[in-house]
């Protein structure tokens, strides 16, 4: 048969700003624990079915800052004595429970001796200590597409200046186009924030996102079920309280409701974005499509209650030795406390791997022929996950996904696309106003502006106009001064990073976060005292980017007035 609807994963892969920021408990261990439990064994993933021969297609998003640390030589050579420092403690581990006299244990430590020198092998020599580019590699040979994202992940509805949001984005671009060769197609709006066009108190028109992809030619980004669909957002249940901040505090040029009527729109097809700017009732579209996540396959992994992570017979991620850190326990149930947990069976999870990989297909296909048979049309299923759930918290995730993927290929009724294709295939054929949201609480922006980091946006606005004036005063800058001016962009890129109040508001590293904003605002204020004065500290400034060294071809004039 031939296919009914296509199918493509879009796995949102972002860290942390943490070069040189510090290891345990917080900073580039981060990276080092993503590399090694996610990106590293995704990339083998992909890299063996395409060496099977496997027809495989899928979305990936690496936003900017994440690829420049992915690509600096001190984080990958920070990264291999973190593999050492692994391999030795399995090691270790291995001597330690054969004098318990605890045979399993000791085989589960021989299991991640072999496999953190398995991680090892592969950075070294079949990547090439290159994870960027094996990625490029990938996108360049059709496999995947490579999507890019707000410079430092900065939440782009909350900035204040349009200047700030302009700058965040063509950041990612150019970054985008430094390390992979081209332009890219589609963005990840950081949090799957979006926000219309809207008057502000004293009357200024503000434009919506879209008309800052459109001008720097980005076709396409992805956005939450509700958005599309409207009703209460996903995990918020009925009568609960969508939050007090963002949306209701505005007047917008196309307004909308705290919960959004349910209304025809479907996940199932993408949809031109309406030109916020032009005004209600507009027909006019941005020439910006975009596609919404599907919420049942979603669910198959994000549910606490039935998604494919909590079955028993997974690793446990929270209980870990306590000489060497390493997790050698299942979840064995959803009411076992973590000192009665049982230990891992590889053996019985690769089994449910292989279940849980079968059902899933099932339900896209299914899925997909339903839609096919309602409506006639040719639908598409975007399966939207952060990156780092697979592998680093779902331990044998990136296997699921690899078993996922061998099985659709096979299968007649599903297409395998990569996002951007699917658009110049199957064209929107319709245009939806989008409400102001994400996905984070409540579908709203409370995650990032509640009453525990309300105070972060002062600093960030203020700054976010400061760096408006440094562009206005400095149009022609000797070397010194345009040093200092694109380091003064770098940070103020870097405190507006979503990363600190979002740490702050979930207390993952509150305290943590808050010394990593503060900083990164001291630093702005020294640079931008400098040029304000007419001094400006071009030592400062090369210090500065020693530490941070991140986006080396940024250009300070991205961040004038607009």
């Amino acid at each position: 048969m031939n296919p009914v609807g296509a199918f493509t994963f879009v796995l949102h892969s972002h860290l942390p700003y943490a070069r040189m920021a510090g290891r345990w408990p917080h900073g580039e261990e981060w990276i080092h624990e993503a590399a090694s439990e996610t990106y590293i064994p995704l990339l083998n993933a992909l890299y063996d079915l395409r060496e099977e021969g496997v027809s495989f297609r899928l979305t990936i998003g690496l936003t900017p800052v994440l690829v420049e640390q992915l690509a600096d030589a001190d984080v990958q050579d920070h990264f291999d004595v973190y593999l050492d420092e692994k391999i030795e403690a399995a090691r270790s581990d291995i001597e330690r429970f054969e004098a318990e006299d605890k045979p399993h244990m000791a085989y589960l430590a021989r299991f991640y001796t072999e496999w953190y020198e398995g991680i090892k092998r592969s950075f070294d020599e079949r990547h090439r200590r290159d994870i960027v580019g094996a990625f490029r590699a990938l996108q360049d040979e059709g496999f995947i597409e490579i999507v890019t994202s707000a410079a430092t992940h900065g939440y782009l509805p909350l900035l204040g200046r349009d200047s700030s949001i302009y700058g965040q984005i063509r950041t990612g671009v150019e970054a985008y186009k430094r390390h992979f060769g081209r332009a890219p197609r589609a963005i990840w709006l950081p949090e799957c924030a979006y926000r219309p066009a809207y008057v502000t108190e004293d009357g200024r028109l503000r434009p919506g996102l879209e008309k800052f992809l459109q001008e720097l030619e980005l076709g396409l980004f992805f956005t939450e079920t509700h958005t599309i669909e409207g009703g209460q957002p996903v995990g918020v249940a009925a009568g609960d309280a969508i939050g007090p901040y963002g949306e209701i505090r505005r007047r917008y040029v196309i307004p909308i409701r705290e919960t959004i009527p349910p209304r025809a729109a479907t996940t199932f097809k993408p949809y031109y974005v309406s030109d916020t700017t032009a005004g209600p009732g507009a027909e006019q579209h941005s020439g910006v499509s975009v596609i919404g996540r599907d919420n049942r396959t979603g669910l198959q992994v994000w549910s606490a209650e039935w998604g494919y992570p909590g079955d028993y017979d997974y690793r446990e991620f929270h209980k870990k030795d306590g000489i060497s850190g390493l997790q050698y326990w299942r979840i064995t149930g959803s009411r076992v406390e973590l000192g009665f947990k049982d230990v891992y069976h590889p053996d019985w999870a690769a089994g449910k791997v292989e279940e849980h990989a079968r059902h899933f297909s099932w339900l896209v296909s299914d899925r997909l022929q339903r839609y096919h048979e309602e409506t006639g049309e040719f639908g598409i299923i975007s399966a939207n996950y952060d990156t780092e759930l697979f592998g680093h918290w779902w331990f044998e995730g990136v296997e699921w996904i690899k078993k996922v993927l061998r099985r659709l290929a096979e299968e007649p009724a599903v297409e395998l696309t990569r996002a951007s294709d699917f658009i110049e295939k199957h064209p929107p054929d319709e245009v939806l106003h989008l409400p102001e949201g994400s996905w984070g609480m409540g579908g709203t922006h409370w995650t990032w502006d509640n009453h525990d980091t309300h105070w972060m946006w002062g600093p960030i606005h203020s700054a976010e106009g400061r760096m408006e004036a440094l562009v206005a005063q400095y149009p022609d800058p000797t070397p010194d001064e345009e040093a200092v001016l694109n380091m003064a962009a770098r940070e103020l890129l870097l405190l507006q990073a979503s990363d600190w109040p979002f740490l702050v508001t979930t207390g993952q590293a509150r305290e943590y976060a808050i010394q990593r904003f503060t900083r990164h605002v001291e630093r702005f204020e020294a640079l931008a005292v400098s040029l304000e004065e007419g001094r400006p500290d071009r030592r400062l400034a090369d210090e500065l980017y020693e530490v941070d060294k991140v986006f080396p071809d940024i250009e300070y004039r991205w961040f004038k007035a607009r």
